[in-house]
């Protein structure tokens, strides 16, 4: 697998808006004033803004614009129903809410089957009818170059699921609990990232001494430079980074400019030392959909189809 990824799929956020399902359970969600016509239309701006700049450093952009009908408010976080591998799978996930599981599109794997080598299709979604979820790399915080695979438990995030899918994929689990304003938080990877030679965590989160101990022992063992950023940090999305690479080798640290700006000075050198810091300005998708930057990208790691003769 080439680490970080080449090549990112991102959904335009047509219907973009506060989502009162996912509400119940993401507290990061917050409701701005205005119609919801024009709220979409910012979101929309700011989704173009952040793929130009992306296509700008040479990384590669898959972007998928679906159907207005049914609407999908939370559509621009794609990372959270598929994940793609280098055997050319693709994993489908079982998402707690159904204004979420409208997102499944065969529309998008039918896009990206026209780039990319799709060996087989992977529905694990059945898990709904029992009332479990594993929500993508929205649970699953994967350390591709050590096989390790982070998950806080929450209810998006079903522990024996969690479990399976990753002993399935081969990769050894640390798995944890992470509260934030007295509730589990809902995705692992706000709370965390974790890059080639660094690791942003908010250690405070995982409030069980030996579980945060273990987490960072681990980053101990895979020689990560761990940053710690505080609850406060937290809640301006400084965990939610993603690192990415173009095609010169050239590699960045994808974030939103509110996590750049909620990062200190030693922080931001520390993150830099090898690799660009690429703040994009999302305040309007932030705020209503509780997610960020690494919520908005799906790493496509799928062969790319070799051009005819």
């Amino acid at each position: 697998m080439t680490f970080p990824a080449l090549a990112v799929f991102m959904v335009h956020p047509t219907t973009f808006g506060f989502d009162e399902q996912t509400a119940k359970t993401n507290t990061f969600q917050q409701p701005l004033a205005g119609s919801a016509a024009r709220l979409a239309a910012r979101a929309e701006t700011e989704f173009m803004a952040m793929v130009k700049q992306l296509r700008d450093h040479d990384i590669a952009v898959v972007a998928f614009e679906d159907a207005p009908l049914p609407p999908k408010p939370n559509a621009v976080f794609p990372n959270n129903w598929l994940t793609m591998w280098p055997d050319g799978r693709v994993f489908l996930y079982p998402m707690a809410t159904e204004s979420r599981r409208r997102e499944r599109s065969q529309a998008a794997l039918r896009q990206l089957a026209g780039q990319f080598e799709l060996a087989d299709v992977v529905d694990l979604s059945a898990a709904e009818r029992q009332g479990r979820y594993l929500e993508g790399t929205g649970v699953l915080v994967f350390d591709h170059a050590h096989r390790i695979t982070y998950a806080s438990v929450s209810p998006r995030c079903d522990e024996a699921l969690a479990r399976q899918h990753i002993a399935d994929l081969g990769y050894q689990p640390v798995i944890f609990h992470a509260y934030a304003n007295g509730a589990a938080i809902y995705h692992t990877n706000v709370l965390m990232g974790v890059q080639t030679t660094t690791a942003v965590v908010c250690a405070e989160a995982i409030t069980d001494a030996a579980e945060r101990q273990r987490v960072l022992d681990m980053f101990e063992r895979t020689g990560h430079e761990v940053v710690v950023i505080t609850p406060a940090q937290m809640a301006q999305f400084c965990g939610n980074v993603m690192e990415l690479q173009n095609r010169s080798g050239e590699r960045f640290l994808l974030l939103s400019r509110a996590a750049y700006d909620g990062f200190t000075l030693e922080q931001r050198t520390q993150l830099s030392r090898d690799k660009t810091l690429l703040p994009v300005a999302i305040p309007t998708i932030e705020t209503i959909g509780g997610g960020s930057a690494r919520c908005m990208v799906a790493e496509i790691f799928l062969p790319p189809k070799k051009a005819a003769e």
